[in-house]
């Protein structure tokens, strides 16, 4: 498929790359230029400008920080939807209220529009091992499949309104954050008990056999917060956005809004740029360590 990919982050570029080497051609634009040409030697053709990107492609991937640089690439000046003619895939973690006017915009242009989502590490996303959440028109996700195909190891369809693959996202990463904290909350306790984190981690990866409690443990047992591979201040806008989806759907989530006022406290205390399992460090500052 000729396809575009904006926003070469750690996720972005690893996302595109896989792209290329499932025999997919590529446009890549980024906001720096080395970036780009990063790609360039895998087969990626470099755009000047979002809108240099999409024109002509039958999709565009975006993957973006937040809900203000997918409005600035999408919709600003030389924007995605200035020459789109296909569809736009949002890989971002936005608000669900952004998917909304994402789906409403694009419709009113008569260009496609759907979510989809991804869980995953950068790491993960090297090795194709993301698991993408896609929600849109039913048709219009099949068609794309190969594209998800490219990029992860498992796909699930939320549903046929984009806004619903966004609001799994925001939950899933909820649940990361929360056992974020509960671990944070174990370790400090432990290491007051003088018993050791590394053991600890081990008893708790024979007890759930998840990787993401083993990778997650091994950082916060370790303290190794640099390099970020999700930097807190994300972690706390996906906490904010998901308190705001359980808002609109009137439904209470109080240990997401302990779980903010922690990352609040960790920005406060200059963890911004750590990696948001930096949570440790409020629980143990909490427990006088």
């Amino acid at each position: 498929m000729k396809l575009a990919f904006v926003g070469l982050g750690r996720m972005g570029s690893a996302m595109a790359r896989n792209l290329l080497r499932a025999g997919h051609e590529v446009t890549v634009c980024n906001r720096t230029r080395e970036k780009s040409e990063a790609l360039s030697g895998d087969g990626a053709r470099i755009a000047e400008s979002p809108a240099e990107a999409s024109r002509g492609c039958e999709a565009v991937l975006t993957m973006l920080a937040d809900d203000s640089a997918v409005e600035e690439v999408v919709f600003g000046r030389d924007g995605v939807a200035s020459t789109l003619a296909g569809t736009h895939f949002s890989c971002s973690t936005i608000s669900t209220a952004m998917a909304r006017r994402l789906a409403a915009e694009h419709a009113s242009r008569s260009q496609g529009f759907a979510s989809a989502c991804v869980f995953g590490r950068p790491d993960a996303a090297e090795a194709k091992k993301l698991i993408v959440v896609a929600a849109g028109r039913p048709e219009l996700v099949e068609h794309f499949r190969p594209v998800f195909d490219a990029v992860g190891r498992q796909t699930f369809v939320a549903g046929a309104e984009p806004w619903q693959a966004n609001a799994v996202k925001l939950c899933g990463n909820f649940m990361i954050a929360a056992m974020l904290e509960a671990f944070a909350e174990a370790l400090a306790t432990l290491r007051k008990a003088g018993v050791d984190p590394h053991l600890f981690l081990d008893t708790v990866s024979a007890l759930f056999a998840s990787p993401v409690y083993a990778n997650y443990g091994r950082i916060m047992a370790d303290e190794q917060f640099t390099p970020a591979g999700f930097a807190l201040t994300l972690g706390l806008k996906d906490v904010r956005l998901v308190l705001e989806t359980a808002q609109e759907c009137a439904a209470p989530m109080p240990l997401a809004s302990l779980v903010r006022d922690h990352l609040l406290s960790a920005v406060a205390n200059g963890q911004a740029d750590l990696d948001w399992s930096s949570l440790a460090r409020v629980a143990a500052r909490n427990a006088g360590l």
